[in-house]
Parts: structure tokens; C-alpha cells; sequence
């Protein structure tokens, strides 16, 4: 399956947030001065009262973020992913997950998509640190459409949620009548042979692969976890228990993220190969987006060879 529709999540995202602030009016939006990036600007041209720019004062926006929550307004707290993460960190943790504050943090330009500013504002691990925290939901869309429709939903969800967003445009996976459900895997495509499990935008990536397997005469299901934290255990389980082996994918380090996520619920309660794809231990380099993506391991190519090296790993222990 190869889409040509191609939008940024940022896109979707910004023009999301103008209608979740049309319905709810306790909605408020934050941002440390990159407002043309994330995409609030269009927020903050409909409702200056409730957009707040923080500057370059990362940590300061988070503190704000809890004391709004505190107050009965939805403060959705927006900047780089790499920003969010660690310059932020103390105050994510305790100032926000730890009383379990209403705020969502929309942390936009994730994994590679901020691909020319370099390794230091690619976020490569920020889902494994953030997946550690307690009681914080883990939110990665697929693409654009879901991006939009898990707004309402994180507003009416009450705790800390953390959104990860795509800088870039990447393909359009779903149509207008998707419904986004917390915590629930989407399956795109039923099979029996592996399952391809993916994380985030490189979907559009997965099912090209999925298609690649299919002319070679294999039947791979497809499932997109959108939830990272709460997992879909029963999804994972079901994948492990009917397909015998499993491949993640994901725009993140192979440490920490999806692959880990899988392969703890599968380790812990019914044991399958788990081949994971995505980043290697090491920070990336500046370039194009769809190029980095090929260099540090998220070809279709890097994912068909997974799917067969899981397929062996099956038999063999079969």
C-alpha cells in the first residue's frame, strides 16, 4: 500500500487545536517562542486571551502549565520534542506527572523530522524517558488525521498526557471518519504469518513492506500502536499468540521505545521472536528527512529483511 497524500501532523495539529478551542472554552495553548513551528499561531490569532508565549523558558512553561491546571483550564504545553524532554525534565516530572496535573504536552518535531538542525534537536529517545515516568499517557499519532482526532479526546481524558508530533509531512493513512480511541492499537491488516507492528508516522512505510511480503507469498499483519503507554497488551498478546513472531517499528532508538514495550509484554507473558526496527544506538546526522529515515535503519528494505529474520527465528523454534 503506497499513499500519495502526503500532510504534516504540525498541520493538522494547528488547525485541531482552533476547533478544540471553538468547543471548549477552557482550553488554553503555551509555547516557548516557536509558535510558526508548532503551529499555535493559528490558535493564538483566534484566541489571544487564552495563548500564552512563554519565550525561550522551557522549564517556567511547564511550572505555568500545572498552576493552570490547578485553576480548571486544559493548558496544552507546546515545543520541540528534544525541548519538552530534558531542558524541561524536572519540571515535567514533578510538577506535572507526579500530581498527575491536566496538562497534554505536544512535543512537535519528533524522532528525526527536525532532520537539518542536527543531532542535537533530533529526539531519538525522548519516548523511552518519557514512557518511564508513572501515570503518564504516551500518545504517538500515524499521521495527520489522527493527530486531529486525538485532540478532543486528550482534552476530556484527565491526567498528563504527552503528544509527540511530526515535523514533516508524511503519508495520510486514514480517512475523515477515523475515530481515534486512547489506549486501543488500530489493525490495518489481518494475517497469520508475523505481525508488523508500528509506531508513529513510518506506517506508511510498514505497509509498503506489508505489500512486499504479500508478493512474496507471506500474509503479515499490520497494527499501529498510536497508544504507546497505556500498551495494548491484548493486541500484542493476540499478535504473539496467532502470527508467532513479531517485528516493531518505530522513529526512536531501538532502546526504550515500542520495541521495548512489545517485548516486555510478550517476554512476560507469552515469549515469540520480537525483531525490532528503528534507530541505532547512535545520534543521527543532518540531511533530508526521507534520506536519514533510509540511512539509520527505517527502509522498507531494513523492514522486509526484518520480517524475514523473524520468520526464521519462528521456525527455528518451532
Amino acid at each position: 500500500m503506497k499513499t500519495q497524500k502526503m500532510i504534516a501532523q504540525r498541520e493538522a495539529y494547528g488547525a485541531g487545536l482552533v476547533e478544540l478551542g471553538k468547543a471548549n472554552p477552557n482550553v488554553a495553548v503555551l509555547d516557548a517562542d516557536v509558535s510558526s513551528s508548532t503551529r499555535t499561531l493559528y490558535f493564538a490569532q483566534e484566541f489571544p486571551e487564552r495563548f500564552f508565549n512563554f519565550g525561550i523558558a522551557e522549564q517556567n512553561m511547564m511550572g505555568a502549565a500545572a498552576g493552570m491546571a490547578k485553576c480548571g483550564l486544559i493548558p496544552f504545553v507546546n515545543t520541540f520534542s528534544f525541548l519538552a524532554t530534558y531542558r524541561a525534565a524536572d519540571q515535567l516530572r514533578t510538577s506535572i506527572v507526579y500530581p498527575k496535573a491536566n496538562v497534554k504536552i505536544a512535543a512537535t518535531y519528533g524522532g528525526l523530522s527536525d532532520s537539518f538542525d542536527g543531532p542535537t534537536h533530533q529526539s531519538v529517545a525522548d519516548l523511552a524517558m518519557v514512557r518511564a515516568l508513572p501515570d503518564l499517557t504516551v500518545v504517538v499519532p500515524a499521521d495527520a488525521v489522527e493527530a486531529a482526532k486525538a485532540l478532543p479526546v486528550l482534552a476530556e481524558f484527565n491526567g498528563p498526557v504527552w503528544l509527540r508530533l511530526s515535523r514533516n509531512p508524511s503519508p495520510v493513512i486514514y480517512s475523515d471518519d477515523f475515530e481515534f480511541t486512547l489506549g486501543k492499537a488500530t489493525v490495518l491488516k489481518e494475517g497469520t504469518d508475523l505481525t508488523l507492528i508500528s509506531c508513529g508516522t513510518v506506517l506508511g512505510r510498514v505497509l509498503e513492506a506489508a505489500d512486499v511480503l504479500v508478493q512474496e507469498g507471506l500474509n503479515p499483519r499490520v497494527i499501529s500502536i498510536s497508544t504507546l503507554k497505556p500498551l495494548d497488551r491484548e493486541a500484542v498478546l493476540s499478535a504473539a499468540r496467532e502470527t508467532g513472531a513479531i517485528v516493531t517499528v518505530e522513529e526512536h532508538s531501538i532502546i526504550g521505545g515500542l520495541g521495548a514495550a512489545v517485548s516486555e509484554v510478550v517476554s512476560d507473558e507469552y515469549p515469540c521472536p520480537v525483531k525490532r526496527v528503528g534507530i541505532p544506538d547512535t545520534f543521527a546526522d543532518t540531511g533530508p528527512y526521507e534520506e536519514l529515515l533510509d540511512k539509520f535503519g527505517l527502509s522498507v528494505g531494513n523492514i522486509v529483511k526484518a520480517a524475514r529474520e523473524a520468520l526464521a527465528l519462528k521456525k527455528g523454534s518451532c
